[in-house]
């Protein structure tokens, strides 16, 4: 019985911590001098934003894995609807896990995807 407890408490806090995780730091930007050609910039890098909030349930690759696939998305959805699902959530999809300039960025990088 404890086994099958541990087991279970276990498995939802591998799946809670794999969806949400959130770094506090990282709505600040950063200052790094490799890539802003000596101008300062605020441009969110949506790929390493999905790769850090997106990935563990969607893939690295996006193919697919506790989440669906998003390798292809930007042919079924528009921005405007992928913009959606992310900030309200769909589904197993917790909403808020990406936010405001990154969400709007996320959005459009992955509407490219088709």
């Amino acid at each position: 019985m404890k086994n099958k407890l541990l087991a279970t408490l276990f498995g939802a806090a591998l799946v809670l911590g794999a969806c949400g995780g959130g770094d506090d730091n990282a709505s600040e930007p950063k200052d790094d001098a490799a890539n802003d050609n000596g101008a300062a910039t605020t441009e969110v890098d949506a790929e390493a934003v999905v790769q850090q909030s997106c990935a563990s349930c969607h893939g690295g690759n996006l193919e697919g894995g506790a989440g669906p696939a998003l390798e292809n998305i930007g042919a079924t959805l528009s921005e405007e609807e992928i913009h959606d699902v992310i900030v309200n959530g769909k589904g197993a999809m917790p909403p808020g896990i990406i936010q405001g300039e990154e969400a709007d960025a996320v959005a459009a990088w992955l509407a490219e995807k088709k």
